[in-house]
């Protein structure tokens, strides 16, 4: 019999368990369950574990399983497609807990930023950069400070496979986290393809809701071939990504001095600011609030798409110190 509260437990051991690299024992996951408010005791996370066991989705890294316990590819395929009501809205909370966790300091240029990440074949690695060349000369990207790893290396938390090399760009949210340490609160609304005509936003032809949506917009977006980044990186006529946010209109004075402040430590990601409750590249905003367009973060991998290029990528998948950044033209 299908018991709906079990399998919410199950699944929020299996995300706990697809997040780490090293096995997991009962205490832990129970400590760890408990930071994300699902309170389980040892005891009782043992019992989950033993049902995940059975099915195949975990499996033991010692005796009895009392090294702990590690997520099988079984069990991947399973949180990937489980219980899709209880994913609708996790991207709007996974954009707030990333921007809430990072702690990068403009000022000092230290601390923590959000990094999209791609994983591309090391034969493809050449191609995929002059195809990004031109995004990242017209400024179609959040920062041209990237992240590369060669394999068996790590961006942030993600270990690079044999064959590939990891390429990291920064992610929009970012921006979210820079606001919201400031005290401006950011509502993320859209993600969305933004048509340009002459290297100016015309109009947003595509947009999805975060707060409904189990997927990350701009990830979709690129696989369903809707972008034309490089036309517009080339030409300034085509179809971008980008994302629409709105913050209340009394913060937007020092919203633009903190973009002021953003620019000189090589973050770029404003498109336009609205005005107070009027609509922006024809999506309505709020009353009493100001809209503004984020350009995407995923652009540059967008154009490498574009060329045909078989690789993973994934939006707002990791932290990494803004240190660990060099600049995309040092590669080429």
């Amino acid at each position: 019999m299908f018991n709906h509260d079990v399998e919410r437990k199950i699944i929020a051991i299996l995300h706990l368990l697809a997040q780490v690299h090293d096995p997991l024992g009962a205490r832990e996951l129970s400590r760890r369950l408990t930071d994300q408010g699902v309170y389980l005791t040892e005891r009782a996370v043992r019992y989950h574990l033993k049902i995940l066991d059975e099915r195949g989705l975990t499996c033991s890294n010692g005796p009895n399983g009392r090294d702990g316990r590690l997520i099988t590819d079984k069990g991947r395929d399973e949180l990937a497609n489980a219980l899709v009501a209880d994913k609708v809205g996790l991207i709007s909370a996974k954009i707030e807990a990333l921007a809430f966790a990072m702690d990068f300091d403009p000022a000092v240029q230290h601390g923590r930023i959000i990094l999209n990440t791609s994983l591309l074949p090391n034969a493809s690695f050449p191609a995929a950069l002059d195809a990004m060349r031109d995004v990242f000369k017209s400024k179609l990207c959040v920062s041209d400070l990237v992240a590369v790893a060669q394999e068996g290396e790590r961006i942030g938390e993600i270990v690079v496979p044999k064959g590939y090399t990891g390429f990291g760009t920064m992610c929009s949210i970012t921006v979210n986290g820079l606001l919201l340490k400031e005290g401006i609160p950011v509502e993320s609304r859209f993600g969305g393809i933004l048509q340009t005509l002459n290297s100016q936003p015309l109009r947003f032809t595509e947009l999805i809701a975060y707060s409904g949506s189990s997927l990350d917009p701009m990830e979709l977006f690129i696989r369903g071939k809707m972008t034309n980044v490089q036309d517009s990186a080339r030409n300034g006529s085509g179809k971008i990504l980008a994302s629409f946010r709105e913050i209340p209109a009394v913060c937007q004075p020092r919203a633009e001095e903190i973009f002021t402040g953003l620019a000189e430590a090589g973050i770029c990601g404003l498109i336009k600011f609205g005005e107070p409750s009027q609509e922006v590249c024809a999506v309505p905003v709020t009353r009493g609030r100001v809209g503004m367009i984020i350009i995407g973060g995923l652009n540059p991998i967008a154009a490498v798409a574009e060329i045909g290029t078989a690789m993973e990528y994934r939006a707002m998948s990791t932290l990494a110190e803004f240190s660990s950044l060099r600049s995309f033209w040092d590669l080429c």
